[in-house]
């Protein structure tokens, strides 16, 4: 007689309530089958596999003990959140992850009651779920906060910030300090090496094997048993770890795959606790998913892949991607420089600085999850006198902020930023949105601010950069493949504060800031098309501004177009301002300025955000007519 194939756990999950009525055999089962259905949906979309997959019986378990939505779980940095997706009503959506008019690949507060905190920049999660244990203790209806903060997390001065305060403040919360030991490149510095000393002697092995005994005293007073359980481990004989010395409860560490150990430490530490406690919870990035595993990378990110052989898609580009050339033109440098270093917070293959790292080890400084410490630290270099590459992603170098104006600006000093993934990005949407670097560059004194509209461009800008002692510098580039043009054998030093005009016409200027100059020769080849004659000019330089090639295209056109990849306050406002104070404007002039609009713009392809924008050629030819007063019917060209 043949057994019955058993009905799938997770066709009865229709939200984390169903979970609570499930016996814990059958919660183990469940973690199985998601682990399954992630890898299935991530296959489909690409997205963060291998961070998702490492916390699959975590997510169980958190939802099983805890009382969500009512408790609040906050994920940090979010990109591991699909467990928990699937888990909190949008399995069905699953398959859209980071899609247009799809689900988010981070956790979003207008998404699901379930996310109540989004993120997708990490260290945050402490800090709101401080803000979230205030808040019910003032009598606001929300629960219990716990906050999952992965180790390279929380090697960031954020969370230290906000574990500071937690211990000061007393008031119950819940800290899984996720340990992975594999961020998205490996843990650095004394934390990385702190964690190891704690779980030193393979612990997760030891911790099966004592896993009776660690239940057993976990019901005795919870500071006791977790002192016990961590001597049994780590061999601490009566030392507190940092996180009590900060005024929290340390219970671990525990193997993060076992629910016969998660769900009574997890159990217990909601009942008993009545301050901050600290669950130090390893696990294994991919695990579960053998091609995973054993990447160099834990398929931190992927594109959509085979599941049967692990092999990801691969498209075959025309050019380079931005980063790469990046990358060696920077090693070309330093090759020839020996004051080039570089600086990276936690992204050296992101970056392109690995490139360097291969050759010149000893001159690539990775400083962890730590953007305010990356770029004083890059000032100090500075001051000392070498030549200091700080290359962070322009979503990422906003968290850097005064130190960019009080440390380098302020001084004066010859940092030069690197600010890659510029402009809208594509899946990862908003929240990674390079919108808002010129903007906030340019109003700063004494900054140089550059874009590179191609591949070649950036090759100069890098040259440009290395050559510039002046002050800071920064040049940015688009994420993806450059456009095809012809590489030179080496970067050519730019003239600071200085534009090029592509092609000249009569009727109209379009000024292009950056790598949207293609969408502007194409909407340029439309209007020509149409009878309207077009100069094209590359601005080169927001700061300091080519005033002369400005005022000349401004004196000689009916109309000016400026078009950026960026935010409201950029490029434009600086043309604009320009214009005003030498009193162009005052001549008839049609001005625009074509920016990415007054609002976030979440995932979808590059190409669909930038429709969404109204950033298109098509839009660059109609807000020319609108300019010129004139109403006209355009075939868009083919595209080559």
């Amino acid at each position: 007689m043949t057994d019955r194939p058993q009905t799938p756990l997770l066709d009865r999950v229709a939200g984390p309530a169903d979970l609570r009525q499930m016996p814990d055999a059958d919660l183990t089962r469940l973690a199985d089958e998601l682990r399954s259905e992630v890898i299935d949906a991530v296959s489909v979309t690409g997205g963060h596999l291998g961070s998702s997959l490492g916390v699959v019986e975590l997510t169980v378990a958190l939802h099983a003990v805890f009382n969500t939505p009512m408790d609040k779980l906050i994920w940090d940095v979010g990109h591991q959140c699909y467990p928990h997706k699937v888990l909190t009503g949008r399995r069905d959506r699953i398959r859209t992850l980071r899609q247009k008019d799809g689900l988010s690949g981070f956790t979003k507060r207008s998404e699901s009651e379930y996310d109540p905190f989004g993120a997708a920049h990490s260290s945050t999660s402490i800090s709101a779920a401080l803000g979230f244990s205030v808040g019910r203790d003032m009598g606001q209806p929300t629960g219990d906060a716990i906050a999952v903060i992965g180790d390279g997390s929380i090697s960031a001065g954020m969370a230290y910030e906000a574990m500071n305060n937690a211990g000061h403040e007393g008031r119950r919360l819940f800290v899984i300090l996720n340990d992975n030991e594999m961020s998205i490149a490996p843990p650095v510095g004394a934390m990385s090496s702190y964690l190891s000393r704690l779980y030193a002697n393979e612990p997760l092995a030891r911790m099966k094997s004592l896993a009776e005994g660690f239940e057993a005293a976990l019901p005795a007073p919870m500071r006791d048993g977790a002192k016990r359980a961590r001597q049994l481990v780590t061999g601490l004989q009566g030392s507190g770890t940092l996180f009590e010395e900060l005024g929290f409860e340390y219970v671990g560490p525990i193997n993060g795959h076992d629910m016969d150990q998660l769900l009574p430490v997890l159990r217990a530490a909601r009942a008993r606790a009545t301050g901050p406690v600290l669950i130090h919870v390893c696990t294994v990035k991919g695990k579960g998913y053998a091609p995973a595993e054993t990447s160099a990378d834990k398929y931190h990110g992927v594109s959509k892949f085979d599941v049967a052989t692990g092999a990801q898609a691969k498209s075959t580009p025309n050019a380079p991607a931005y980063t790469k050339v990046f990358g060696q033109a920077l090693t070309d440098e330093a090759a020839r420089d020996p004051r080039v270093v570089a600086v990276t917070a936690a992204m050296p293959s992101g970056t392109g600085v690995n490139i360097l790292a291969d050759r010149f080890p000893a001159r690539v400084f990775d400083v962890g999850i730590a953007e305010q410490h990356g770029v004083t630290f890059a000032a100090g270099l500075a001051a000392s006198g070498l030549k200091p590459f700080c290359a962070i992603y322009s979503t990422f170098l906003q968290r850097g902020y005064d130190q960019v104006v009080h440390d380098v600006a302020l001084q004066g000093l010859p940092v030069r930023f690197a600010i890659d993934r510029a402009g809208l990005v594509g899946a990862d949407g908003a929240t990674h949105a390079g919108a808002f670097d010129i903007a906030y560059l340019s109003n700063l004194p004494g900054f140089t601010v550059m874009a590179a509209a191609d591949e070649a461009e950036l090759i100069h800008m890098v040259a440009t950069a290395a050559a510039h002692d002046a002050g800071p510098i920064a040049f940015r580039y688009p994420r993806g493949n450059g456009v095809g043009v012809e590489m030179p054998e080496r970067g050519e030093v730019l003239e600071i504060g200085k534009g090029r005009v592509i092609q000249e016409g009569n009727d109209v200027a379009l000024l292009s800031f950056g790598a949207h100059l293609g969408e502007v020769r194409e909407a340029a080849a439309m209007l020509e098309a149409d009878g309207v004659s077009v100069t094209i000019a590359d601005a080169r330089f927001a700061k300091p501004l080519d005033l002369d090639l400005v005022l000349q295209l401004a004196s000689h056109h009916k109309a000016l177009i400026t078009v950026e990849q960026g935010a409201e306050g950029g490029f434009g406002s600086v043309v604009l301002h320009a214009l005003a104070r030498a009193g162009a404007l005052d001549k008839g002039l049609a001005v625009r300025a074509m920016t990415l609009p007054d609002r976030f713009i979440d995932q979808a392809s590059p190409a669909a955000m930038y429709a969404d924008a109204g950033l298109t050629r098509a839009d660059i030819v109609a807000t020319v007519n609108q300019a010129l007063g004139r109403v006209s019917v355009v075939v868009p060209l083919a595209r080559a």
